[in-house]
């Protein structure tokens, strides 16, 4: 068998020739940061990622969703923790950390429900005004930021009810619970994009605009739908951050913004529109954390990991653009 039929097996066996270089690099960073650090191995050390990798994880799956109609939500980080503040405030109301099941059901709808209005009013601006959604996310971003400081005061909500704080640090068997759900939530976009005509409609609306009219699609529909899901799932990872912790606040996760918009764009999602996978995204996921954790391991700074950040997705998008015109020639 030749290496270029071997090549194309393994990628059409990972979903694409990205995802089959993002498993490398996966496997190149795991012996790089053993190598480096051999207390990276331990088991307690993969226990944490899995942790604290399903907040990030979520977010990163909902600009991936912005990013497939050519959009993008600034907004995700500001309205997963209004999310977790009103459910916060909830439960203040009904006996903090004494409150039952019932209030803490009541508190994860709240939550929702306020991701879901937040998405809406993103969709809203973008689709009946006609607001830039790199504008109109940037703006709502920061009410959502302000309306949560107001309520608050500054200071962050704590005492949150048993039943909250288990869904951010809980176990089913020997793995966390966040985790299991990031996994149903990769597994429920994977199928809603492949397997339904939303996610094809989507894409088209990505991919090309013009030719999403002329099929039938109603392109303002499609807008606020994708928004009201990634507002969704903006505040579950805010529901998870807060179980977590046990508290809420208006600026934790300032710096997840970057990271979700770079672990999307590295996952192979074209900024542009009409490209993206789940796969990709989970699997450069799992390979930034797994350098994060290596370099607060080695005793990084996390402002020094903050600017690698940044310029890695510097790069990568010039590296698309490269590429793209390479194709174009």
């Amino acid at each position: 068998m030749s290496d270029s039929s071997l090549t194309a097996r393994l990628s059409r066996a990972t979903g694409g020739a990205t995802n089959l270089q993002l498993m490398l690099v996966c496997i190149a960073v795991l012996i790089a940061m053993s190598f480096a650090n051999p207390r990276f191995l331990n088991a307690y050390n993969f226990e944490s990622m899995a942790f604290f990798l399903p907040e990030l994880g979520i977010l990163s799956v909902a600009v991936m969703i912005a990013m497939l109609t050519g959009g993008i939500d600034l907004s995700i980080v500001g309205l997963a923790n209004l999310a977790a503040i009103t459910a916060g405030l909830f439960f203040q109301r009904m006996g903090g950390a004494e409150a039952g099941i019932g209030s803490v059901l009541i508190g994860i709808a709240i939550a929702l429900s306020v991701g879901l209005l937040g998405g809406i009013l993103n969709g809203l601006l973008i689709s009946r005004l006609r607001i830039t959604p790199i504008l109109a996310t940037l703006g709502t971003g920061q009410v959502f930021t302000g309306l949560a400081l107001v309520l608050t005061g500054g200071p962050a909500i704590v005492g949150f009810p048993a039943a909250w704080n288990a869904i951010g640090n809980a176990k089913l068997g020997p793995i966390p619970l966040p985790f299991v759900i990031f996994i149903a939530v990769c597994l429920g976009v994977w199928l809603l994009l492949s397997r339904t005509a939303f996610g094809l409609q989507l894409m088209l609306i990505g991919t090309n605009p013009r030719a999403a009219v002329f099929a039938g699609i109603n392109r303002a529909r499609m807008l606020l739908y994708s928004y009201a899901l990634t507002g969704v799932l903006a505040a579950l990872a805010g529901i998870i951050l807060s179980g977590r912790t046990n508290a809420a606040k208006s600026d934790y996760g300032a710096s997840y913004l970057l990271q979700a918009v770079l672990i999307a764009v590295l996952g192979g999602t074209n900024p542009a529109g009409g490209r993206g996978n789940v796969l990709g995204v989970v699997l450069a996921l799992i390979s930034l954390v797994m350098l994060s954790s290596g370099f607060q391991m080695m005793r990084v700074s996390n402002h020094l990991i903050d600017f690698i950040w940044g310029a890695f997705l510097i790069g990568v998008l010039v590296l698309n653009y490269l590429l793209s015109g390479r194709r174009a020639g």
